[in-house]
């Protein structure tokens, strides 16, 4: 095959597919029963298309990157359009099937902020005096943990706030219990930790020593470091019911059904009437387990949360753990973009 008649066939491929996916997504939108079912291409049909010989044949890494490197010059008037979301839509489909998925501890202090907002919002809610219990999964190096206990006992210092920090790696939890950390990049998270931080936070949360910044010792209090697995089923038992549970940006890393196994099954650590932030997970799968579950959406700083994080924004779509565009024209956008849900009845 000549390279003329080579990118023709690319080309005519692609177009085909990407019209068929958008008017299967009406069909589908126009077919749902629910308010909220809306699936915008079925897992088993990517996976089939994901097998057409010819897919697999031009749908890989250059091609990817082609797209890449085209979409990153456009200017964004047109990136912002439907068609080219619609398109996207579908690449990022193409990556998700693509991808070889792993755990990765990156992260920084003050990583979402809206979501910060809004865990103090709901501790502000609590008794004078009262106990409020959280978990964190998947805790990393503890700078998301430490965040979310400055906010709070900012805010409401007459509370005691008891922290379960969980983590599969013993050697990030043993990062995590010292709380000293470098201005260097470590190796093994791999990531600006300090860079959302501005001067007068920085001095809130650490103690400076040379080069070194150690977390202020009334923050680090009433916090439990463990080593478990965030999917195991007898998790809830150990622990038992919490106000507040966050199992972000881990999900993501693993196999669908996996995430999906594990979703399930740490949502039973949620006190009736408590909240789950489960952000950083294929939107497919949240909005499926929360609609089936009936999980209460909180709408509360909904879009402002899921727009929170510019480091996961701008991946999409080219990496599976990116996160698409806020998109209000989908039907079941009050569940697939909101992060944080109320699970139960108020007992």
């Amino acid at each position: 095959m000549n390279s003329v008649a080579d990118k023709k066939l690319r080309r005519d491929v692609y177009s085909a597919v990407a019209r068929k996916s958008a008017d299967y997504s009406t069909k589908q939108i126009a077919r749902s029963s629910s308010p909220y079912q809306d699936k915008s291409m079925p897992q088993s049909l990517l996976v089939r298309l994901s097998k057409v010989k010819v897919l697999r044949k031009f749908a890989g890494k250059p091609f990817l990157a082609a797209n890449e490197w085209v979409c990153n010059r456009l200017p964004a008037s047109l990136t912002a359009a439907l068609p080219m979301y619609s398109y996207n839509a579908f690449i990022h489909s193409l990556v998700e099937l693509r991808a070889e998925r792993k755990q990765y501890h990156g992260t920084f202090f003050l990583r979402n902020r809206p979501e910060l907002e809004l865990i103090r919002t709901l501790a502000s809610k609590c008794a004078q005096g009262s106990t409020l219990n959280l978990t964190v999964l998947a805790c990393s190096n503890g700078a998301e943990v430490y965040s979310i206990v400055w906010t709070i006992r900012s805010a409401r210092p007459d509370l005691k706030v008891t922290v379960n920090a969980i983590d599969v790696s013993t050697e990030i939890l043993e990062i995590a219990k010292k709380g000293v950390y470098s201005l260097q990049t470590d190796k093994l998270v791999d990531a600006p930790i300090f860079e959302r931080l501005t001067e007068a936070e920085m001095e809130a949360l650490f103690e400076r020593e040379k080069d070194q910044f150690k977390i202020k010792a009334c923050i680090k209090e009433g916090i439990n470091w463990e080593l478990e697995d965030a999917g195991d089923p007898e998790l809830a038992r150990r622990l038992g019911p919490q106000d507040i549970v966050l199992a972000n940006r881990f999900l993501c890393h693993m196999a669908p059904p996996d995430a999906e196994q594990c979703l399930r099954s740490l949502a039973r650590l949620v006190r009736p009437g408590g909240y789950l932030f489960v952000s950083g997970i294929d939107l497919d799968i949240r909005t499926k387990v929360a609609i089936d579950s009936g999980w209460t959406p909180v709408p509360d700083l909904l879009e402002e949360i899921h727009n929170g994080d510019p480091s996961v924004r701008r991946d999409w779509p080219w990496r599976y753990w990116g996160l698409e565009p806020f998109n209000r024209n989908r039907r079941d956008w009050p569940v697939r973009y909101a992060s944080v849900f109320q699970l139960g009845h108020q007992a």
